[in-house]
């Protein structure tokens, strides 16, 4: 725990995923929230058809969802979010002409019914 998800339009071509993952992960692991960096679960989906609004004009997103087990506080909750925005606004060169909305969405996973098991330690 945690799992983040991250979803990318495909018109965002400076936008390297593996750099992004590392950087997100990173931000994580500084927040002092987590026992063990190897607990992080990341991955990245690029996607290719989209809309985003009813207007002609190009426009693009990242989304990013942060899944945490449930407890932590709404405070906690929003230095996490916060600090991995300001990862992804420092991502990369933005292209310009391009409407952007990046957003970070924390849920709780349910305690009580989370299991878990690593093979191979």
């Amino acid at each position: 725990m945690p799992h983040l998800h991250m979803e990318y339009t495909a018109n965002l071509p400076d936008l390297n995923a593996d750099v992004a993952l590392i950087r997100l992960n990173n931000a994580l692991v500084a927040s002092g929230h987590f026992s063990a960096e190897f607990d992080i679960k990341s991955r990245a989906v690029k996607v290719e058809t989209f809309k985003v609004g009813t207007a002609l004009s190009e426009r693009a997103f990242v989304h990013v969802k942060l899944a945490l087990l449930s407890g932590r506080s709404g405070q906690i909750k929003k230095q996490l979010s916060e600090s991995l925005l300001a990862v992804l606004q420092d991502l990369c060169q933005w292209p310009t002409g391009v409407e952007i909305q990046l957003a970070v969405e924390i849920l709780d996973i349910d305690r009580e019914s989370y299991t878990k098991i690593a093979i191979g330690h």
